[in-house]
């Protein structure tokens, strides 16, 4: 069911109906095929997206579980699963019924966790667990010191089916149970803003299974297929407003609606063992390379974000639409993007076209993509987003201003400025980010990279910003050359 604004209910003619598959409202739901693990707004505004739009959309339903909380999964589940997207354009608003999550639960459930891995008809594992959730070690690798994956791992090694925290302990656990019930091959597809996101589900899987014997990695290796995925579509977080919007539109209550754009892109690149849906009926595209096109939206789209999101709530803002109606702000992104773009492989007239696409999405004031929401976690987005243009333009002889300024706002950011702090390794960069500007500045960059904290003109350059936040002098021109220090083993490997 899709319908626009100018088809919407009155105000108020709900009657207090629920939506609801029994109610009429979508149909029958799907047999569960695939298991998502991050329920929450992305993941139902994309991947959730174009299982329903898929050619055999009734042949495959999802058993979403959200992370640790109960809330958005008691909400689905007392309206069979169904929630409406509305996709708000800058010239009013459509919505569509979705159906294609046929089960929801709270992520502390291993119980049905385990029972869906265990079943042959679950083809497919997706995930939507932030970059944090992957619990990575500095070598890419999961941290095996980190305090959780030490419970997780003792938990474990006492009984495979008890519940467990993080996502690769769920994920080695299911797959486990899977084994021992010989429920056949199964693919895990990574929808997180990490490159190369399914070598890194891989990764953290393999070393996680390794810890608790040979045999259960041997049989990871040989029987799950692990697909890298780009995806592209901005999200902002629910509000009690859109909740009303979405009565008015459907004429039914509905606690768990979506608001999204209108642009959507979903690239895929792995194998499939046990089949998958239509989803390039719904413009999926899968294709044998994926690097190219993770680098211009993790570089473009969410290294934009970064930028705006650490600078532009310094100066006030409060959403990406109001940072880059700044004019400041504007020039900040473009000189951004500049940089970035001079490293990107596809056709320069391709990503022109995206930037100019994203200039729009960026603008449309209707969406209400909080700057806040967006600053979390900087110590894990930053360096896919920003540290590999930096470390490309060093090694050219440039010293990329707009990146810095990037790093220079996340580091006043840690020291109070514009958004507040949420991060998962808070604990750590704040306090390396206090004290004096000239200590906190190489401190910071130590532990993003070592080989950038002693780069003297880089380091030099990022205290100018910090001391200068609101700078609004254009970088050297990209012919310019300043001599590079050169890659150490270490940044080199990083």
């Amino acid at each position: 069911m899709t319908i626009s604004t100018d088809e919407s209910h009155p105000s108020g003619t709900t009657d207090g109906v629920r939506l609801s598959r029994r109610g009429g409202d979508a149909r029958p739901a799907a047999p569960v095929r695939i298991v998502h693990l991050g329920l929450g707004n992305f993941f139902r505004a994309h991947q959730a997206w174009y299982t329903d739009n898929a050619s055999d959309s009734a042949e495959w339903g999802i058993a979403a579980f959200t992370g640790r909380s109960t809330v958005l999964a008691d909400a689905l589940t007392a309206q069979d699963g169904l929630y409406t997207l509305i996709t708000r354009a800058a010239a009013g608003d459509s919505c569509q019924v979705l159906s294609s999550v046929s089960k929801a639960h709270p992520g502390p459930d291993t119980k049905a966790w385990l029972g869906y891995l265990t079943d042959p008809d679950v083809r497919i594992v997706t995930l939507t667990v932030t970059e944090a959730g992957y619990v990575r070690g500095s070598n890419g690798g999961l941290d095996a010191e980190h305090p959780d994956v030490q419970s997780d791992l003792a938990v474990l090694r006492r009984d495979l089916r008890a519940p467990v925290r993080t996502t690769p302990a769920r994920l080695v656990a299911g797959l486990a149970a899977r084994r021992a019930a010989n429920a056949g091959r199964v693919a895990v597809v990574s929808c997180d803003n990490l490159p190369e996101n399914g070598a890194a589900a891989a990764r953290v899987v393999s070393d996680f299974a390794a810890l608790l014997g040979p045999g259960l990695a041997d049989w990871i290796k040989g029987n799950v297929s692990f697909v890298t995925t780009m995806v592209d579509r901005i999200t902002p977080a629910t509000t009690d407003d859109d909740r009303v919007t979405a009565a008015d539109l459907i004429g039914r209550l509905d606690d768990a609606p979506v608001v999204t754009e209108p642009f959507s892109e979903w690239v895929l690149s792995g194998e499939f063992p046990a089949g998958r849906p239509g989803w390039d009926i719904a413009g999926a595209r899968f294709v044998d390379d994926i690097v190219p096109f993770e680098e211009r939206k993790l570089w473009l789209l969410n290294g934009g974000h970064s930028l705006l999101a650490y600078a532009g709530s310094a100066r006030g803002h409060r959403t990406i639409a109001e940072a880059v109606a700044d004019p400041v702000c504007r020039e900040w992104m473009i000189q951004w993007w500049t940089e970035a773009s001079g490293h990107l492989t596809l056709p320069p007239q391709e990503v022109s076209e995206y930037r100019d696409a994203l200039l729009t999405r960026f603008a449309n004031p209707r969406i209400r993509h909080l700057l806040a929401q967006i600053a979390a976690d900087g110590s894990q987005k930053l360096p896919v987003r920003i540290l590999p243009t930096v470390r490309k333009e060093r090694a050219e002889g440039r010293l990329p201003v707009g990146a810095l300024r990037a790093l220079a706002a996340w580091i006043n950011h840690l020291r109070g400025a514009g958004a507040p702090v949420k991060d998962a390794a808070a604990d750590t960069v704040v306090p390396l980010a206090s004290g004096t500007i000239t200590d906190a500045v190489p401190r910071v960059l130590r532990y993003l990279d070592p080989g950038m904290a002693a780069d003297k003109p880089l380091v030099d350059r990022i205290i100018d910003l910090c001391g200068r936040p609101t700078d609004t002098s254009s970088a050297a021109p990209r012919g310019v050359a300043i001599a590079p220090t050169p890659l150490t083993e270490k940044e080199d490997h990083h």
